[in-house]
């Protein structure tokens, strides 16, 4: 189980906010429940600008700046809302177990929406750029 469990939500989203979260509990999953318990608190548009603030601090804080990718951030916020909206669940670990690609197939979900790989671009890294095959 991922460490990140550890946490409820809230010691989770309050250790993440004020950069005093594990950097090394940050998992893909851990940003997927980050999208999650935003999305679940504050509503998609408030969770999108929440997160990246968040993110960037965090990246900061830790020294990893170059990390931060707004086109992949956005886009995994949107693709969270997708499923949210789709869940019976009310908790990340349901939701999760409910949505298995999000956590080990997330690049291909990503590549439905993309012919270029933005991981890979400092374009995509910079500046959000929308989905070129599948809208969100």
């Amino acid at each position: 189980m991922e460490a990140h469990y550890q946490l409820s939500d809230s010691i989770f989203e309050k250790q993440f906010i004020d950069c005093q979260l594990d950097p090394s509990i940050f998992s893909h999953e851990a940003h997927l429940r980050l999208a999650w318990i935003n999305i679940d608190r504050y509503g998609y548009v408030q969770a999108e600008k929440n997160i990246q603030a968040q993110l960037q601090n965090f990246v900061a804080f830790v020294g990893a700046k170059d990390k931060y990718h707004v086109t992949l951030t956005v886009a995994a916020i949107k693709i969270v809302n997708h499923f949210k909206e789709n869940s019976t669940t009310d908790n990340f670990k349901d939701f999760i177990k409910e949505h298995p690609a999000l956590k080990n197939n997330f690049k291909d979900l990503i590549a439905r929406h993309y012919s270029f790989d933005i991981f890979k671009s400092k374009k995509a890294q910079a500046a959000f750029l929308e989905p070129d095959l599948l809208p969100f």
